[in-house]
């Protein structure tokens, strides 16, 4: 199976079955799911989670209560502009800034802009946890998003700006279905997967609501942008890479 496969895969079977919710269809997106609150749960009982004080979360639905649980744990919270399409590309939610009761409004989708702070690249402090939205993973650390490589890109954004490094733990919280190499795969106990690409960022943690798998994953972290890979169209639309790409000066 290649990764568009897996995918089609993976939300068919939340398509088919009970486990998702609001939005849908899952198709295209993070897929969200029943249990995602007792995710978030186990993922805040981890040690990192609690030794972090900065996070970068995705702002998909299935990630909405990570991003509570860690305003209301006093983390600071980064999500990235879409597409990373301005130039402070990423927006900063402080809880010292934030009322406990608009907690719940500042973490939505339309509540992360209206509630964020613009923040310049220069501006952004080491972040200490990532957590990504995945469409599958497995128990090793691959990871497989929806398809457009924006949450790889990011990590590559971070890490040109060191604002991520070795001991940034990289984490997602998903359902059983999409645990590629689990019992309940949606791919299929005998699936064939697909390994990383060179541009995949591993994951060290894979939180389910039923369990916590710490993944010593044996794959490597990107170190940063792989510019003979990015397109010229990309480059062009993202500023911060733009400013920073080898000869812009």
């Amino acid at each position: 199976m290649d990764k568009q496969a897996v995918r089609e895969a993976v939300w068919d079977a939340f398509d088919e079955g009970d486990q998702g919710r609001f939005p849908f269809p899952p198709h295209d997106r993070i897929p969200n799911f029943a249990g995602a609150d007792a995710a978030a749960e186990r993922l805040a009982a981890t040690a990192a989670w609690e030794s972090a004080a900065t996070l970068k979360a995705n702002p998909d639905a299935p990630q909405l209560p990570v991003r509570r649980a860690a305003l209301r744990a006093g983390k600071t919270v980064y999500v990235a502009q879409p597409r990373l399409r301005d130039p402070d590309p990423f927006l900063r939610l402080d809880p010292t800034e934030i009322p406990p009761d608009e907690i719940d409004d500042a973490t939505t989708v339309s509540g992360v802009s209206e509630y964020g702070t613009s923040t310049a690249p220069e501006d952004l402090p080491h972040v200490d946890l990532i957590v990504a939205g995945s469409v599958g993973v497995t128990t090793d650390g691959a990871r497989i998003g929806k398809g457009e490589g924006y949450s790889d890109l990011e990590w590559a954004v971070l890490r040109e700006l060191d604002a991520v490094d070795t001991d940034t733990t990289v984490a997602t919280t998903v359902h059983e279905l999409s645990v590629l190499d689990g019992p309940e795969s949606a791919a299929g106990a005998d699936a064939d997967l697909p390994g990383p690409d060179a541009h995949d960022v591993p994951l060290d943690l894979v939180v389910t609501p039923e369990r916590t798998v710490r993944t010593d994953t044996p794959y490597a972290r990107p170190s940063g942008v792989d510019w003979d890979a990015l397109g010229g169209e990309r480059l062009d639309a993202i500023p911060v890479l733009r400013e920073r790409a080898p000869g812009s000066e």
